[in-house]
């Protein structure tokens, strides 16, 4: 069976790599029981620095919107040139919600 593919990196995500389920419209926001996407936990992590929850809710709830973000078009960008484990550490800390 195949490797997921990350759907913001577009890169595969190995087994045994971290990974996360990103809710498109986060719980606390009404999102619970809503729509999910795997992604590589850089990927996920990085949404998260980025983006408030308000924002999520309100402007980034596709993975299209997600990325289309000028930071995220970025760092997606950067990311796409590591290996499918590639794992650093977010700059910058979580956005307040």
């Amino acid at each position: 069976m195949p490797n997921p593919i990350c759907p913001l990196c577009d890169r595969p995500i190995p087994e045994g790599a971290k990974q996360s389920l990103h809710h498109l419209t986060p719980k606390l926001k009404g999102g619970k029981g809503g729509p999910t996407v795997l992604l590589h936990h850089i990927c996920h992590k990085e949404i998260h620095a980025r983006l408030t929850e308000a924002e999520l809710a309100r402007s980034y709830n596709t993975v299209e919107a997600l990325r289309a973000e000028p930071g995220l078009a970025k760092f997606i960008a950067w990311v796409r040139k590591r290996p499918p484990e590639f794992l650093s550490k977010t700059v910058g800390g979580r956005r307040k919600r």
